[in-house]
C-alpha cells in the first residue's frame, strides 16, 4: 500500500526547510553526491549508494524541464528507499513505471515536491485539462496525472481524468 500521506509530508519538509524547489540546492543540502555522465546512453539518471556515498547521476543531455522531474524522482529514491540502492542502482530510463511500487513512490515524491498543491487545483477548478495544466506547469502529464492521484488520496475533491502512462519516458530520446 502506498503511503500517500507520509510521501507528502516528506516532501512538503524539503519545501519548508529549504523555503523553496532548487533540487540542486537540496541535494548539496543532504550531502548528495551529483555527477553528470554523458555515458549513460539512454538512461535518465539513475541513484545509488556506493561506500556510504550517496550518489546521483543525471544524463547531461536532457532538457532542463526533464532534468528537474529526474533529479526529484532520484531525490524521491534517497529518501524513500535508499536500503533499496545501497550496492545496486536504481535507474531511470522509465521514470513513470507505475507497476513498480518503488518508481510510484518516487514518482509521488516528485510531483509532491516539484508541483504546487494549491496551484494545481486552482488549475483544475478553472477547467483546464491535464495538457494545458502540463504545460503552464512546465512538467509532464503523467507527473500532473500521478499530482492528481495523490491529491485524491489525501482527500482533496478532483476528479483523475486518465490513469498516467507507464512507459512514457522510455519515448524520449536523450540526445
Amino acid at each position: 500500500m502506498i503511503d500517500s500521506s507520509g510521501i507528502y509530508r516528506c516532501a512538503q519538509h524539503f519545501i519548508r526547510q529549504y523555503g523553496n524547489r532548487r533540487l540542486e540546492l537540496i541535494i548539496q543540502k543532504l550531502g548528495i553526491r551529483l555527477y553528470e555522465v554523458p555515458d549513460l546512453d539512454e538512461l535518465l539518471g539513475m541513484y545509488t549508494v556506493r561506500w556510504r556515498h550517496r550518489i546521483i547521476l543525471i544524463n547531461p543531455s536532457i532538457s532542463e524541464d526533464l532534468r528537474r522531474m529526474v533529479l526529484a524522482h532520484e531525490l524521491g529514491h534517497d529518501q524513500l528507499h535508499r536500503d533499496l540502492a545501497k550496492g545496486e542502482a536504481l535507474s531511470e530510463n522509465s521514470l513513470f513505471d507505475t507497476v513498480d511500487h518503488t518508481e510510484y513512490e518516487a514518482n509521488a515524491f516528485a510531483a509532491h515536491l516539484l508541483l504546487d498543491h494549491d496551484q494545481v487545483y486552482e488549475l483544475a477548478q478553472d477547467g483546464r485539462d491535464v495538457v494545458e495544466m502540463a504545460k503552464i506547469l512546465r512538467t509532464d502529464v503523467n507527473l500532473v496525472l500521478i499530482k492528481l492521484q495523490e491529491m485524491t488520496r489525501l482527500g482533496w475533491d478532483l476528479r483523475v481524468p486518465l490513469v498516467p502512462n507507464a512507459r512514457f519516458f522510455t519515448n524520449i530520446n536523450c540526445s
